[in-house]
């Protein structure tokens, strides 16, 4: 995707942002846990004639400095993207996350650190589990977090190209050789893996389903109908409480519909309103 690849120092980070495009409206591209930019690149290709596009990798992924703690929660995370648009003076039209990097977005405009017309949620990790996933789940998480051999160990993991492939497949979604190939070479750096365990660590989203009733942009929740992370059921639950809130459901791909289906996310993202020149 990046025509422009480049290094900024912002909250206290080394940052690799990619940017590219050539609209006249700046978009924001926000990947998920344990992805990087690179996640974005097929999709920012199908855009780039429309937008201005601006894809970090977030805090301890891809090639972006290792965060705090701190800086490893959602408010942190959404701080800390706000910091470094602050720096790079980029006050993005549209807010695109995936995943928890949708969460990410939610957050920025709750905190009013962007005013986008929309934010578009691929896939959008807003509530938390369940029943006794989400009494053991984070716990368990914090406890191998602070084990640093434990992100070592799955490094060493991830050299199996079998092992990416079941973590792939296991979301719902099918990725080319390429695309598994780009997610084993992050997997298998230690200081990514401790970044995702981290954030899976010291991610709350207990009041987010209180704060989406306030949300105050629309929202657009592309669901993957075969998603096995985030089920699509969680995109309804949450249209249910977002006042402006739009499913948009896509059959036959899973949780990195963007991946698998480019030209179809891109499609959707096409009917945005057009920027203001």
């Amino acid at each position: 995707m990046a025509e422009d690849r480049r290094f900024v120092n912002a909250a206290g980070l080394r940052w690799h942002v990619e940017r590219s495009g050539r609209g006249p409206g700046t978009m924001l591209l926000l990947h998920g846990t344990g992805a990087s930019a690179h996640s974005m690149a097929a999709l920012g290709e199908r855009l780039a004639w429309r937008w201005r596009l601006v894809a970090p990798d977030l805090p301890g992924h891809g090639e972006t400095s290792r965060p705090t703690p701190e800086q490893l929660t959602l408010p942190g995370m959404a701080a800390a993207v706000g910091a470094l648009l602050a720096e790079m003076k980029i006050a993005p039209d549209v807010v695109v996350g995936h995943s928890a990097g949708a969460a990410v977005a939610v957050r920025m405009v709750l905190d009013g650190l962007v005013m986008p017309s929309v934010v578009v949620s691929i896939n959008g990790a807003f509530l938390p589990f369940g029943g006794r996933a989400a009494a053991l789940l984070s716990p368990l998480a914090r406890l191998l977090y602070a084990q640093r051999w434990v992100s070592h160990l799955f490094a060493r993991r991830a050299e199996d190209p079998a092992v990416v492939r079941r973590l792939i497949e296991g979301t719902g979604s099918h990725l080319d050789q390429d695309g598994l190939d780009a997610y084993r070479a992050l997997m298998t750096r230690p200081g990514h893996a401790e970044a995702a365990l981290g954030m899976m660590a010291h991610w709350d989203l207990s009041t987010m389903e209180q704060d989406l009733r306030r949300f105050p942009v629309p929202l657009w929740l592309v669901t993957g109908l075969r998603d096995r992370a985030v089920r699509p059921s969680q995109a309804r639950r949450v249209a249910a409480l977002c006042p402006r809130a739009l499913v948009l459901p896509l059959p036959g791909v899973g949780h990195l519909a963007h991946e698998e289906a480019p030209d179809a996310v891109a499609r959707l993202l096409g009917t945005l309103p057009a920027p203001a020149v």
